[in-house]
């Protein structure tokens, strides 16, 4: 299985994505995955269109991406991170 680009964006690129960065690599860990996480801007995510495979972000986003996109605010919040996480993994394993 080939190293998934996931890229991990709040509005900064510092302090949500951070967070959610430790637990996408606990993720990956846990099931023996290849991942390479990126933590960027909400705002530079379409200089990664061509090789990016998931994004994971905590900031809003209306536009549509080649990728699948999921919505990571749940680690803001503390609610519904597990399923976020069951996401998260299942794009993974795919």
């Amino acid at each position: 299985m080939k190293k998934k680009q996931v890229l991990v964006a709040c509005g900064a690129g510092i302090a949500t994505s951070t967070v959610v960065n430790g637990a996408i690599e606990e993720i990956a860990r846990e099931n023996d995955l290849k991942v390479e996480p990126v933590q960027i801007k909400i705002s530079e995510v379409g200089s990664y269109e061509d090789s990016a495979d998931l994004l994971v972000t905590t900031a809003m986003t209306k536009k549509e991406y080649p990728f699948p996109v999921i919505n990571a605010r749940s680690f803001l919040t503390g609610i519904g991170t597990e399923e976020t996480k069951k996401q998260i993994l299942n794009e993974l394993k795919k």
